[in-house]
């Protein structure tokens, strides 16, 4: 299956359709940036970001991740990616070098701590999300509790608290990915642990999946007591970015353009995802599905004895895109299967390519 120059492979996760990108609303909120935009306002920015971006992003992640933050405590970054380096380099200089991950997780994620000299413990995920007991000794841990990638699993309220507890009783930390908390389709989004204990939860966040990876637009609410860190090694890092790019982007969050924005994205999401269900169950028949109810992935569980990796391999060699899950696991035992996205192809496109899947079982 030929992938078109400029197109995301079939059923890569992770991507949203970068043909939806808002460019006419963008193109206003940057001239409106451009245009209001006082000569000071072009200088070096504050570290954290640019105070307007910031006030704009508290009442953004408040009102709709119901998360407790002001401006001052909101980092602007240069996507999640920054917002980990800062709090891996925060952490390292803080002697806290274990970290509990999520198993399975993401491989991008254990690349970025073990790149600070952090160590990883694996924490399994089962049916209620991370198994807060197998922390150990760990005193940081990072998790999707929205959104459990790649299993799809929303954290069960009993395991909210208890990881809460947790950090409480050791002085953890808890690193929060709401890497696609808005794209919730069988009810309102899940809100965000920060807004529950502000106190013990680093909130990670950016625009990636609503708008597109290359804007490299995140944000980060750090606990008040690691603040100062993570703004001291911002300004480290690069000085606070760039404000123009800033200013815009709080334009289109003031003016309702990212709302409007998210409102089509979900309604197109959503019919892909049903889309891509309605084709697997036609074509593999076989495979369980799970993790549908959320996102802008799905995982397919494949029959014990299938050799994921070798599928996964076979499948991009034949223009796709899907992950292994086993690819995803640190070390830990499970089923067979594939995390396959669908948010860049239109319907017919996603059944085409779970044809073409099929044919390399």
């Amino acid at each position: 299956m030929a992938v078109p120059p400029g197109r995301v492979a079939p059923l890569r996760p992770g991507v949203p359709d970068l043909g939806m990108f808002p460019r006419a609303a963008w193109r206003r909120a940057y001239e409106r940036a451009l245009a209001t935009a006082a000569d000071a306002d072009l200088d070096y920015t504050d570290p954290a970001g640019v105070p307007r971006l910031r006030s704009e992003l508290a009442s953004y992640l408040g009102r709709v991740r119901a998360a407790r933050a002001g401006a001052d405590g909101v980092v602007v970054t240069t996507g999640a990616a920054q917002a980990l380096s800062l709090l891996g380099r925060v952490l390292a200089a803080r002697g806290l070098t274990e970290v509990g991950v999520e198993d399975p997780g993401s491989a991008g994620i254990r690349g970025h701590l073990l790149a600070h000299g952090l160590s990883l413990r694996p924490v399994p995920v089962d049916g209620q999300g991370a198994v807060v007991s197998a922390l150990g000794d760990a005193r940081a841990v990072f998790v999707t509790p929205a959104h459990q990638f790649p299993t799809g699993v929303v954290l069960a309220p009993g395991r909210r608290a208890e990881l809460i507890d947790w950090a409480r009783r050791t002085g953890g930390l808890i690193i929060e990915d709401d890497y696609d908390a808005e794209f919730r389709y069988d009810r309102d989004p899940v809100g965000c642990l920060q807004g529950v204990a502000p106190d013990v939860v680093a909130l990670v966040g950016s625009a990636s999946k609503a708008l597109a990876p290359g804007l490299r637009r995140g944000w980060l609410v750090p606990p008040p007591g690691w603040l100062d860190a993570v703004r001291k090694a911002k300004s480290d890092a690069d000085m606070g970015g760039s404000a123009l790019e800033q200013l815009a982007f709080a334009e289109l969050l003031a003016s309702g353009g990212y709302d409007r924005h998210l409102r089509r994205a979900r309604r197109a999401q959503r019919a892909r995802r049903d889309a891509l269900v309605a084709a697997l169950r036609t074509h593999l028949p076989q495979a369980r599905i799970s993790g549908v109810a959320a996102g802008l992935h799905l995982v397919v569980e494949l029959p014990s004895g299938t050799d994921d990796r070798t599928l996964a391999a076979r499948a991009r060699a034949a223009g796709l895109g899907p992950l292994a899950l086993s690819e995803l696991r640190y070390g830990g035992d499970g089923p067979p299967g594939l995390v396959l996205g669908y948010a860049a192809q239109t319907p017919d496109e996603l059944t085409a390519a779970v044809v073409v899947l099929a044919s390399q079982l």
